[in-house]
């Protein structure tokens, strides 16, 4: 964190003596209480403080400077906080590290950022990618398969354009194998369109592993339909994932489809509720050994101000055939069901 303090003192002095020029410090800080059954080989209960309910904690810098002409220098520093150790998520800017150029053609940064389809179908989850509970970004949590999309991306150069009902996007990322541009290469194209109450998007990404023995690379195929539908006080959801991995080794390939449905609801100008419905359906494996699991996840929101929320919420995870999930993305489960619940404090700065 003195590593942090002392970027922020430099970045503020910069902006300072560049008046065109404009520097923001931003964050959020979530933490709090959850409950889960199944926790442990033993099929312990578990009690503990977390960072991260609704949102991962954060602490970045956004930066522009107006070049003229409707041109705009913009960079972005971002890193996860561990809020209830204060450690850092990782490398200190291991979320965000880029700098580009802004104007009527669009946006492009290079660097480290978050992918085309992480940002394009973020709007589509009615959980908003929350830690506890969605199963948007990557779902399953059994073992180390995780059948997802890719979310951060480095050595990335990314596009986006923002037109009048539709938006574009694309990004490339370098795999920087020397005498292999596919090796280790991140390729994503997006679409939206929206008009009034209802919006729509689609996505494909390639991503390609580094080369194995013999020059050959796993490489993952991902596909993202979603739309929304807004009524006034309730909008509702729906998604779609094809995910299909080939492997190096020749080993049979992994594919799975993903499911979700599910709506928030204005219950005040305070409270928000918010249900959602994920189901993974695996395929090209044995009979019997299909895990398709399933995500029930509840919750309830109370604004105390435009940037202080209170939460409450709950899931509930089950898999086929005896195998193993959580209602995690990140954790292995240790039976064929779990039921969490947290209730946490989120700001934003």
């Amino acid at each position: 964190m003195k590593k942090l303090v002392s970027v922020a003192s430099l970045l503020c002095l910069a902006s300072a003596a560049q008046a065109q020029s404009n520097v923001t410090i931003y964050g959020l800080l979530d933490a709090n209480i959850t409950y889960n059954n199944n926790a442990d080989a033993n099929k312990g209960n578990q009690f503990k403080l977390n960072s991260g309910g609704m949102n991962t904690s954060r602490f970045g810098f956004r930066g522009t400077e107006d070049l003229g002409n409707g041109l705009k220098a913009i960079m972005q520093l971002e890193g996860g906080i561990l809020l209830d150790t204060g450690a850092s998520d990782g490398d200190i800017f291991g979320r965000q590290a880029n700098v580009g150029l802004q104007g009527d053609f669009g946006r492009v940064v290079a660097g480290r950022s978050y992918s085309t389809t992480y940002d394009f179908i973020l709007p589509y989850d009615p959980m908003g990618y929350a830690p506890q509970y969605s199963w948007a970004t990557s779902a399953g949590a059994t073992g180390s398969r995780k059948d997802g999309m890719l979310t951060t991306v480095s050595n990335l150069v990314k596009y986006q354009y923002d037109g009048k009902g539709y938006k574009l996007g694309a990004s490339y990322g370098f795999g920087e194998v020397a005498g292999d541009t596919s090796g280790n290469a991140k390729y994503i194209l997006a679409g939206s369109v929206f008009d009034g109450s209802w919006a729509a998007v689609v996505t494909y990404e390639q991503n390609n592993s580094a080369p194995v023995t013999g020059g050959n690379y796993d490489q993952a195929k991902v596909w993202h339909l979603a739309g929304t539908y807004d009524l006034g006080s309730t909008k509702l959801f729906a998604g779609y994932r094809n995910f299909k991995k080939t492997l190096a080794t020749g080993s049979a390939d992994q594919r799975s489809d993903l499911y979700w449905i599910g709506a928030n609801y204005n219950l005040t100008p305070q409270w928000t509720l918010t249900g959602v419905y994920y189901a993974q359906d695996i395929k090209n494996v044995a009979p019997g050994a299909d895990a398709d699991p399933s995500l029930l996840a509840l919750r309830a929101k109370y604004a105390l101000s435009k940037r202080t929320d209170l939460y409450v919420a709950a899931g509930f995870a089950k898999a086929s055939n005896n195998k193993l999930t959580g209602v995690s993305r990140d954790d292995a489960g240790f039976a064929n069901s779990q039921n969490s619940a947290t209730v946490g404090i989120q700001h934003r700065f």
